[in-house]
């Protein structure tokens, strides 16, 4: 899904954006409400998450704004670093789906955006088949097939896996996969992460002569590369 994000704090912004596309989704951030807006006219967002303390605008406004924009049952979701009622009963009030207060939790936030996307695209949440070559990956229920055969991974092997697929010949850091992949775990071993790539390269047998080649970038992380590509 297309996901539309509004946060003042770059940081904040990216962060939010690493967790989602991590899940397999499109994610654009802004830092003012008027540069959201106008490229919302250009190209519309199947939801928006939107910091409720801007510099430019007011929350209420964007939202009420931003609506104008979105199809009808877009989900919306605002972010405040006040835990009393008053954001919270203006962002509701104006229309919000749902909100989170501020620092952040990455699980809580996936696990909020996936259920207010259920609800907003239930025509969506069959099995989503993904095709890169002979590998296919349907994400619901987790299974991955190479050439119309079952290979046995892990959850983790999985969704590792499909995020170097959806990445083909982009650089991956390392703190870049242990967002997408371990998002509820703060701390994760280099050689945890290691032991991770190297079952995914044996199991799903990404060697040259299968199209593909998984390898390390030198102080960074890990690069799929489509060979002929």
């Amino acid at each position: 899904m297309r996901i539309a994000v509004l946060d003042n704090d770059r940081s904040q912004a990216d962060l939010i954006c690493q967790v989602l596309t991590g899940a397999g989704h499109t994610c654009q951030s802004f830092d003012n409400g008027k540069e959201m807006l106008g490229a919302l006219k250009k190209d519309s967002a199947d939801m928006l998450i939107l910091d409720w303390h801007v510099n430019d605008l007011t929350g209420a406004d964007v939202l009420k704004r931003a609506k104008e924009k979105l199809a009808a049952h877009a989900p919306t979701m605002f972010l405040t670093n006040n835990s009393g009622e008053d954001d919270i009963v203006a962002g509701v009030g104006a229309g919000a789906d749902d909100y989170m207060i501020k620092p952040l939790r990455r699980g809580e936030l996936l696990a909020r955006v996936q259920a207010l996307l259920r609800r907003a695209y239930p025509s969506q949440n069959g099995a989503e088949q993904l095709q890169f070559g002979q590998y296919v990956f349907e994400t619901r229920p987790g299974r991955l097939l190479k050439d119309g055969s079952v290979i046995d991974v892990t959850h983790k092997e999985f969704y590792l896996a499909l995020l170097f697929f959806r990445n083909i010949g982009r650089p991956l850091s390392r703190a870049y996969i242990h967002e997408a992949v371990w998002i509820r775990e703060t701390a994760v071993p280099s050689r945890t992460m290691d032991t991770h790539v190297s079952r995914v390269r044996n199991k799903l047998q990404l060697r040259p002569e299968n199209g593909f080649r998984l390898v390390p970038v030198y102080s960074y992380g890990y690069r799929l590369e489509k060979m002929g590509a």
